[in-house]
């Protein structure tokens, strides 16, 4: 008579199936770190604006257009010149940390990217016939996409001209770039009309379209994150 051995008498246990990842958590669609540097950035670029304008009308570029002194910060130059080197530098470190932020957590990727031209037609278009909806505050249109990106762009160049401004001599190979001193001024001017704009557009729109500001403050609806942002 055959005896079984040991062996066989031990159950063979089945292969496991592997256990499915758990669902990835949605998030709000403006988290925390950006809300709180959107905010340092629309506090600090105001105190930018008005002590520049005072500045400004320290030396004047355009012989038709100044600024009242009720919208201007300090009551010289001088003053205008502290209030503006103090809050450049909380912008810098601000925008700078927004933008690493942005980059790296796909954010930019997310919100800003693709551009189609077809799109931007049609935005246009839907604009004109005062048919442009914004029912959905995690999608941006092409137009905003364009504003958003243009105004980054600008805010990298009116540090970087402002730079050039504050030590011409220790940045002279940057000042040859724009030619003259005085072009440095334009090309500074320039990019903060450019900002005052978006500025002016942007918080018309936050107006008018109210939950978009409740976003900024409450971080807006739970967004799903995206497959390849949970890898």
């Amino acid at each position: 008579m055959q005896t079984a051995s040991p062996d066989a008498l031990v159950d063979v246990a089945p292969p496991t199936a592997p256990v499915p990842a758990p669902p990835p958590r949605p998030r709000r669609l403006h988290p925390v770190p950006v809300r709180v540097m959107h905010w340092i950035n629309a506090v600090t670029i105001v105190f930018m604006i008005l002590s520049g304008w005072k500045i400004y009308e320290d030396e004047v570029i355009f012989g038709w257009l100044h600024f009242p002194d009720w919208l201007t910060i300090g009551p010289w130059a001088q003053h205008g010149l502290q209030v503006h080197f103090f809050f450049m530098w909380i912008l810098v470190l601000n925008g700078f940390a927004y933008l690493a932020y942005g980059v790296a957590s796909g954010r930019f990727r997310r919100m800003l990217l693709p551009i189609r031209w077809s799109e931007l037609v049609a935005t246009i278009q839907d604009t004109l016939h005062f048919k442009l909806a914004h029912d959905d505050p995690t999608i941006y249109n092409t137009v905003q996409k364009l504003l958003y990106i243009g105004v980054i762009c600008a805010g990298l160049l009116i540090v970087f001209s402002g730079l050039v401004l504050w030590k011409p001599i220790q940045f002279s190979e940057a000042l040859s770039l724009f030619g003259t001193f005085q072009n440095v001024r334009l090309v500074h001017f320039l990019c903060m009309a450019a900002i005052f704009g978006f500025l002016v557009v942007h918080v018309a729109l936050a107006l008018l379209v109210p939950k978009t500001l409740v976003a900024m403050v409450d971080g807006g609806p739970l967004v799903a994150p995206r497959r390849r942002e949970t890898t």
